[in-house]
């Protein structure tokens, strides 16, 4: 599995509210529904597509999808 960047990202109080109810109630973490957003945004602006690679010297990127996003569904619990 590749490894992914860390950085620490500051967010107005409000939006966070924002992004944990929507991560909620698509079942993913609050971290994961800003990655599918900001991978979502890059798309439709023409710089993300399902052939983008990262730099030489650097693992593949794995578009995030439905299928393969890693949250937890209601399902998955015990």
């Amino acid at each position: 599995m590749a490894t992914k960047k860390q950085f620490l990202l500051r967010v107005n109080p409000q939006l966070y509210q924002v992004l944990e109810k929507w991560a909620a109630d698509e079942l993913r973490s609050v971290n994961a529904q800003i990655e599918f957003v900001l991978q979502e945004a890059a798309r439709r602006a023409g710089r993300w597509n399902e052939n983008t690679v990262a730099r030489k010297g650097q693992e593949e990127v794995t578009p995030i999808t439905p299928d393969n996003c890693q949250a937890i569904r209601k399902d998955d619990l015990p």
